[in-house]
């Protein structure tokens, strides 16, 4: 890579991993500003269960979007490619060198590879379908998905609801497989990546998620999804934190179940984007450890 080149560093890992800290450990080494590529922070509604950055956090370096639109707004993977990518020409005007973070693999490849575009579906199907959602469970939309599209239900991740029931809509839309209007050829970037993954021994990664689930409920998570919970219908609140307690809410789980299903699926939910990350072989992965001096020299080595 020439110096003179935009250049997009990439913070990737599972959740809890210490993904925020790290970028803004970049962003201030590097001098520049920091997207978000989380998908469940981006509503203003939601802090405490999607682990938005502290305020000092977000002092520390210039983010983007944080807490950018409502629970109640429509917002899709498309729009944030679209939106990211216009930002993200904005910044680069002032610093060659760019940071993004986040665990949502689907959101971080609409950045760096771009979408597979599918055809309009009727919003009558997926109405049809989130009601079957509410009332059958996630279980039977996986059932329909395996006989319309098995490629589909063997790659996606089936444990979210989104990724289903957007595969479902399209194969019923348009009356072929979601997989096949996947894998086009894709518009190239106008900026050179490097991915950064930061990772740890599966024990330790669990540990930290049960810890950090612990301080979220410390921190008033209980309070913030009671006041979500006339809600609960919206696709952003179909979320790991916020899905459990609504059922602890609704009287189908008890409080100490509820909290240990938060951690179980937040573990599944980290065992995931590990396997989705760990795809592209060209990211330099470190040590949750690893001394930032280390990781900022090879990244160094990759830029100039």
């Amino acid at each position: 890579m020439k110096k003179t080149t935009n250049t997009l560093i990439v913070v990737v890992g599972p959740t809890a991993i210490g993904k925020t800290a790290l970028s803004i450990q970049l962003a201030n080494t590097f001098d520049t500003s920091i997207i978000s590529c989380d998908s469940r922070q981006f509503y203003k509604e939601m802090s405490i269960g999607t682990a938005v950055p502290e305020p000092k956090e977000l002092a520390a370096a210039k983010h983007y979007f944080i807490q950018n639109i409502s629970i109640y707004d429509s917002y899709n993977v498309g729009e944030f490619e679209r939106d990211a990518l216009k930002k993200l020409d904005e910044l680069f005007k002032e610093s060659p060198i760019q940071i993004m973070v986040g665990g949502s693999g689907l959101y971080v490849d609409a950045v760096l590879k771009g979408l597979d575009y599918f055809p309009e579906v009727p919003i009558k199907i997926r109405e049809e379908l989130t009601e079957k959602l509410h009332k059958e469970g996630l279980e039977v939309l996986q059932k329909q998905l395996k006989e319309l599209d098995l490629e589909t239900y063997e790659n996606i991740e089936l444990d979210n609801p989104h990724r289903v029931l957007r595969a479902l809509e399209v194969c019923i839309g348009s009356g072929k497989p979601y997989s096949t209007f996947k894998n086009k050829p894709k518009k190239p970037r106008n900026f050179n990546v490097i991915k950064v993954g930061l990772n740890a021994e599966r024990s330790i990664i669990y540990e930290r998620i049960n810890k950090r689930v612990d301080i979220m409920l410390e921190n008033g998570l209980l309070e913030e999804a009671k006041n979500l919970y006339p809600y609960k219908k919206l696709n952003a609140l179909q979320t790991v934190g916020y899905r459990e307690l609504f059922s602890f809410f609704d009287g189908t789980f008890t409080k100490e179940f509820a909290i240990s299903e938060i951690k179980k699926n937040t573990r599944r939910f980290a065992k995931r984007q590990l396997t989705w990350f760990k795809r592209d072989t060209s990211a330099l992965w470190f040590d949750y450890k690893t001394d930032l001096q280390e990781i900022v020299n090879a990244i160094k080595e990759k830029i100039y």
